[in-house]
């Protein structure tokens, strides 16, 4: 028989699941990280970052939140913004997604920021490997 110890060392190393938040006004891409990672973790997907802002203000938490930058009506950087001084931790989880050729002030807002920012098209290694850093730390 197998000794207890075994059972315990294999519960470490089976990764934890995480809450992950995406806001992306793309169905495709919410498609597509759900995709990606909703078998491992719990996916919540919002098109609008107001939405988004309200549900983290009332202190729904997310291991990791992946927010596009560009979004109409309100940005991932307006987003942000408002957590800064609503829900800091809820702000401090965010991971930008963005197109790539982003705007001179997208670029120095990413640069002001210790966020992290990831290129699409992304692959599901990138994404697996944030939320596990994440929901580890």
């Amino acid at each position: 028989a197998p000794s207890p110890s075994s059972g315990a060392q294999r519960e470490a190393v089976a990764p934890a699941r995480g809450r992950v938040l995406v806001v992306d006004d793309e169905e495709l891409i919410r498609d597509l990280v759900d995709a990606m990672l909703g078998g491992k973790h719990d996916v919540t997907t919002l098109s609008d970052a107001r939405e988004a802002l309200e549900r983290l203000r009332g202190g729904e938490r997310f291991d990791v939140i992946f927010c596009d930058l560009n979004m109409p009506d309100m940005t991932g950087m307006e987003l942000h913004a408002e957590l800064v001084h609503a829900a800091p931790d809820a702000a401090s989880r965010i991971v930008f997604l963005t197109g790539g050729a982003t705007s001179s002030s997208a670029q120095a807002f990413l640069n002001g920021i210790d966020n992290s920012c990831v290129d699409k098209p992304f692959t599901r290694a990138s994404l697996t490997a944030i939320v596990a850093e994440r929901v580890r730390g």
